[in-house]
C-alpha cells in the first residue's frame, strides 16, 4: 500500500518543489529560519533537518518554531550523527536532538531516529 503522504529525502530544502505538497520532507539542511521559511512555499505535511550544532542562539534549528506556527511537525537530528547536506545519512542514521511543538505531540521525541520520527509524523497526519 502506498502511503498518501509520502516521505521525500534530499540533500538541501532547495530542492523541494510543487510535488513535494503533503510530504514529509528529510533534508540534510539546517533547519534555520531561512530553510524552514523557504519550505513553507512547498507546504510541507512535515519535516526533518540537521541541527547544524544548532549554534548562537540555536540558529541552526530557529525555523522549527515557524513550522510549529503552521501547524507542522518538525525535527532536526544531531549534526555529530548525520552529516549536514546529506538527506540519505540524515534519514537513514539521525538521531532526533530537537523537536517543535506539533512533533512532540505526535510522540516525535529527542534520542528517536529520524526514521522513526518520519512514521510518527506519518501516522499523526493520517490521524488528522
Amino acid at each position: 500500500m502506498k502511503n498518501s503522504k509520502p516521505i521525500s529525502v534530499m540533500d538541501s530544502v532547495a530542492y523541494a518543489e510543487k510535488s513535494n505538497s503533503g510530504h514529509i520532507i528529510i533534508c540534510g539542511s539546517h533547519g534555520g529560519e531561512s530553510a524552514a521559511k523557504y519550505l513553507l512555499n512547498f507546504s510541507p505535511a512535515g519535516a526533518i533537518f540537521n541541527d547544524a550544532g544548532q549554534g548562537k542562539n540555536s540558529a541552526g534549528v530557529s525555523g522549527l518554531h515557524l513550522l510549529s506556527d503552521a501547524g507542522i511537525p518538525a525535527a532536526a537530528v544531531d549534526t555529530f550523527t548525520a552529516e549536514i547536506g546529506d538527506g540519505n545519512e540524515t534519514y537513514n542514521a539521525g538521531i532526533i536532538s530537537t523537536v517543535n511543538n506539533v512533533a512532540r505531540k505526535c510522540g516525535v521525541g529527542i534520542g528517536m531516529t529520524a526514521i522513526e520520527a518520519a512514521k510518527l509524523m506519518l501516522n499523526c497526519i493520517k490521524k488528522g
